[in-house]
């Protein structure tokens, strides 16, 4: 019970980071873990501190070097390189209430998910004499969950760097899919009447290639989101219109592949619901794939023809992730039910 609370805790998270990139409200909290040095953020700019705007720039400064020099340690110098040379880092950003709660509130769900995964961690000691990769999936999520916190200061001190955040997106897609598979060990270690008794492995092979298509796509739509963000600058947020004839070939990619999921998520629903029980749960999952993904290609279609409304943009990034975790728990349970006899 407490993975699935986790499970949907991350999915939280996961929105509220999509609320802070579509609302812009990434720099609300110019500093990490705390807010302007407060616990609690200030609404009024009379509460800022004292010359904060040289402060925290001075403190950006001093943790991207440290950031820049671990990169060259690791064999990423021209990475590096960019990080000291790129003056707009250090841009200060004013201050708006609006947007310091935002990304306050988002800090707020991280803290909460890093609660659970401790109790995660708790409770998985009760599988230790049978199954001890419980334990071990978990306390590699809390670590995960730890370094992708830190990843989120270097977000925030990078000021919103691109790839920096592609990579803050894809360790959420891993820490979920971490957590989504202890979630199915633990099931399983009680219950594996949810598993068939055939082997479907055609079946299986199709369903992992559909996820690492969906997996492209969150990568490519990373890409875009990127994209949107430096038009919308340059363009002051203004002229939503153009901002869709401004994206170059990662957008028709992004479009194309989203018609070639679709068909295969298709096939995929067709051959599971004439091979598996209709009240099963390979079918239950296969349902909400479905249903998911229409709902995505609707909210793509409402991005690409109305001018990219923000609250739209949350809601397709939200969607997509929920797709990619059900597709993947799909797989999971596309497993023969003998390949866990004894565990």
């Amino acid at each position: 019970m407490v993975i699935k609370i986790t499970i949907i805790v991350l999915y939280v998270v996961i929105l509220a980071g999509g609320v802070v990139r579509s609302t812009g409200s990434g720099m609300g909290c110019p500093d990490w873990p705390r807010c302007f040095n407060q616990i609690i953020p200030p609404t009024d700019v009379s509460q800022l501190p004292a010359d904060y705007e040289q402060h925290y720039i001075d403190g950006r400064a001093k943790k991207n070097e440290r950031f820049a020099n671990t990169l060259d340690k690791l064999g990423f110098s021209e990475l590096a390189f960019k990080i000291r040379n790129d003056k707009s880092i250090l841009v200060h950003e004013e201050f708006n209430a609006v947007k310091t709660w935002t990304e306050y509130v988002n800090r707020l769900s991280g803290a909460t998910l890093g609660i659970f995964m401790i109790l995660c961690l708790v409770f998985s000691t009760a599988f230790w004499r049978f199954k001890k990769q419980i334990f071990f999936l978990s306390l590699l999520n809390l670590f995960l969950v730890g370094f992708q916190g830190w990843l989120g200061s270097i977000v925030v001190s990078t000021n919103l760097t691109p790839w920096v955040i592609t990579v803050h997106m894809l360790l959420a897609l891993v820490i979920l899919s971490i957590a989504i598979y202890t979630y199915f060990q633990a099931r399983i270690s009680r219950d594996k009447s949810i598993l068939s008794n055939q082997e479907f492995t055609w079946v299986k092979v199709l369903a992992i290639f559909v996820l690492v298509l969906t997996l492209i796509q969150v990568v490519i739509g990373t890409d875009i989101r990127e994209s949107i963000d430096e038009i919308s600058v340059s363009l002051n947020g203004s002229q939503r219109e153009l901002w869709i004839s401004k994206l170059g070939n990662s957008f028709i990619w992004h479009r194309e592949l989203a018609l070639v999921a679709f068909i295969l998520n298709s096939v995929s629903f067709f051959i599971i619901r004439s091979r598996f029980a209709k009240n099963g749960k390979q079918s239950q999952m296969v349902n909400l794939m479905m249903i998911l993904m229409l709902v995505q290609i609707i909210s793509g279609l409402i991005l690409a023809y109305f001018n990219m409304p923000a609250y739209m943009q949350t809601i397709h990034l939200v969607v997509g992730t929920l797709v990619f975790g059900v597709q993947y728990y799909l797989i999971l349970l596309l497993s023969k039910t003998s390949q866990y006899i004894g565990l």
